[in-house]
């Protein structure tokens, strides 16, 4: 599959899938950023205990990636436009159980952290299936995955700055228990958009008779890691992404909080950090999804990631005026906003579409895994060493790993820009026929372009 970009007009009928998952996107990132606000909220105070906050904050993660890992199956399985409205209702099902048991006086810790559990697993599904969705949406439009994904990641950056502090308000006004409602009512609103204005996507072919038949649950799964392993630029996507979000973790739930309290003791200047960097992310989204189809993958790919991590790391390691701060933060976001649509791209390209729902999932799952320890990594080592050391220790990791596509050759592929052949994938091939050692076969240029952390 190809989707070139012409230039030409797009009639509204045409655009109007993508438009939909592009609004979806916004919808539910700011539900999201919502309930991440306002459920360790609820916790921090209702019980004032920090342990209990970190678990109910590590529930949500841990359920998005199990999900991530063991729903790419079923998600290849079923009907692509069900199984995303079927995710969001189960995603609104899960968060509303939590004010409706909170006013029975039945929302004791275990339980909220069972929920918080669902809501995380449920997303994951959701997630994976939109993403499988905009490969037929922007098909239909006619536009390049560059622009496609820079769109949606676009609109994910405005739901998540804007969800934050209207959580903050709602929770001033209503409460945080109450402000889950309003998660509730995005998810809702997802589904509707997706059932009223996304077509469904044609089914995967059906094998002829005689042919091979699909394997078992745990079969298709190994399928989708198979794909993976035998695609050496995916995988070393994958592990980019392992370690570079694990730095991340590092970065966002231990020394920023930390840099907020013991450099510029101020909460409203630390809500400024997490903004100015929201804000480059977005105009980086926005600068990639214009030109992005223009640039060399590699070069971008390495520049977006030295902003993100290094510059970032040293800027806040210098301790500068505020200002100047805010403005290295903002740059160093506009990285963060090219590397994900940027990534989707490639993997639109490279993953045969009946695969798709597992490999997207393990690439979320591999972005999530590290992230973990990276945070106790970096809680360690700050209460050794101290803030400034650990800032460019993670800088100094963040470039080291973020340089590897300059030295290693798998990484080159990532400017090849061309559909791949399905029938020489490695997950359209039974096991049997799989020589010992094969590597995946090199894409095929086939310049019409191409068309998804």
């Amino acid at each position: 599959m190809t989707s070139s970009y012409t230039g030409g007009s797009t009639s509204p009928r045409r655009i109007t899938p993508l438009a939909a998952l592009v609004a979806v996107s916004g919808i539910s990132s700011l539900g999201m950023a919502m309930t991440l606000v306002a459920v360790p909220w609820f916790v921090l105070h209702s019980t004032g205990s920090g342990t209990r906050t970190g678990l109910v904050a590590a529930a949500e993660v841990v359920g998005l990636l199990c999900s991530a890992v063991l729903a790419g199956p079923v998600v290849d399985r079923l009907p692509v436009r069900a199984a995303s409205i079927g995710a969001d209702l189960l995603t609104a099902a899960a968060i509303s159980l939590v004010p409706l048991l909170h006013a029975w006086d039945a929302l004791p810790l275990p339980v909220l952290i069972v929920l918080v559990f669902l809501v995380g697993a449920a997303r994951g599904p959701a997630d994976t299936s939109k993403q499988l969705l905009l490969s037929g949406a922007m098909e239909q439009a006619g536009v390049t995955a560059e622009r496609a994904t820079g769109c949606v990641e676009g609109a994910r950056r405005i739901g998540m700055m804007t969800g934050a502090p209207l959580a903050g308000l709602l929770i001033a006004t209503v409460g945080p228990v109450r402000t889950l409602c309003a998660d509730m009512a995005a998810m809702l609103l997802c589904a509707v958009l997706v059932t009223a204005l996304v077509p469904a996507a044609p089914p995967h072919a059906r094998p002829a008779e005689g042919g091979p038949r699909p394997g078992s649950y745990v079969e298709e799964l190994r399928t989708g890691l198979r794909q993976l392993r035998c695609d050496r630029l995916l995988g070393a996507m994958a592990a980019v992404l392992l370690l570079t979000n694990a730095l991340d973790g590092a970065l966002n739930g231990v020394l920023y909080p930390a840099y907020g309290t013991q450099v510029l003791r101020s909460s409203a200047l630390f809500g400024a950090m997490v903004t100015a960097v929201g804000a480059g992310a977005l105009l980086g989204a926005a600068l990639y999804g214009w030109a992005g189809h223009r640039m060399p993958r590699r070069a971008v790919f390495v520049g977006a990631f030295v902003l993100v991590g290094a510059v970032r790391c040293a800027a806040l390691a210098a301790e500068p005026r505020v200002p100047v701060l805010l403005a290295a933060l903002a740059l160093s976001g506009i990285g963060s906003g090219i590397v994900g649509p940027l990534m989707m791209s490639v993997a639109f390209q490279r993953v045969p579409e009946e695969v798709r729902g597992r490999v997207f999932g393990l690439l979320v799952a591999a972005a999530l895994a590290a992230t973990p320890l990276g945070m106790l990594g970096a809680g360690l080592f700050l209460d050794a060493r101290g803030l400034v050391p650990a800032l460019l220790g993670t800088g100094a990791l963040y470039l080291v790993v973020t340089l590897t596509p300059l030295v290693f050759p798998v990484w080159r592929e990532l400017d090849v820009r061309g559909a791949t052949d399905p029938a020489k994938s490695a997950a359209t091939k039974p096991t049997s026929e799989e020589p010992a050692g094969r590597e995946y076969a090199p894409l095929v240029a086939s310049g019409a372009g191409t068309r998804s952390e």
